[in-house]
């Protein structure tokens, strides 16, 4: 049975979108899309996609007229560098940065039968757990909004800024989320990675090449 649930899940995932790892969430009773920073999903199947937020921004979009949608998780506002060989690529590291992540999570949409004018979207993130810092978390907050303004993609609930990181789990066939604020210790460990991935990102680019809520 757990053979056949897996195959059938592979031939429902949306080309271009394999390599996101699935895991069964018992709880929950379906299927995970884990989501890293740099990365977006779409799907139009009963699963539902789960990440952890620190000061990144996770977009929920969903297009109820068709019962599909997706979300990114990213962890700076824009870029403004960009190769053509690599747009649309759902693997492209150009993804880590807001512009880029919420763009392929529309068109990814829109490639799918969604309509703009029907979108709905959720935000989450941008606490301020880097100690130390510019508060990355409030830019990401701000350029999420402004983007979506300027797209008249209308903002229908979100929770964002504080000092808390959050799980956030979204059900892309309903459109619902449950976003849960971690407790205080998880900070030093998504401070931690946060603070690698900025790392990584600059030296990628100086390189040539329990309280839940529902929303």
């Amino acid at each position: 049975m757990f053979n056949n649930i897996n195959s059938q899940l592979k031939l429902n995932t949306l080309a271009g979108f394999e390599h996101i790892k699935k895991t069964w969430d018992k709880k929950l009773q379906c299927w995970s899309a884990r989501l890293l920073p740099g990365e977006y999903y779409v799907t139009n199947d009963d699963e539902c996609i789960a990440t952890v937020l620190g000061s990144c921004i996770s977009v929920c979009i969903f297009d109820p007229s068709i019962k599909l949608g997706g979300m990114n998780h990213f962890m700076l506002p824009a870029h403004n560098e960009h190769s053509s060989n690599s747009w649309g690529d759902p693997t492209s590291s150009s993804t880590r940065y807001g512009n880029f992540a919420m763009e392929y999570l529309i068109n990814s949409i829109i490639k799918q039968g969604g309509r703009k004018k029907s979108f709905e979207a959720k935000i989450f993130g941008g606490g301020q757990v880097l100690a130390n810092m510019s508060d990355i978390g409030q830019r990401n907050i701000i350029f999420a909004f402004d983007y979506l303004r300027k797209e008249n993609i209308n903002v229908i609930a979100s929770d964002v800024g504080d000092i808390y990181p959050r799980k956030v789990v979204f059900f892309p066939k309903t459109g619902k989320v449950k976003m849960k604020h971690l407790a205080a210790d998880k900070n030093v460990n998504i401070e931690k990675e946060e603070r690698a991935y900025i790392k990584s990102m600059q030296t990628k680019k100086a390189s040539p090449d329990d309280n839940i809520e529902l929303f």
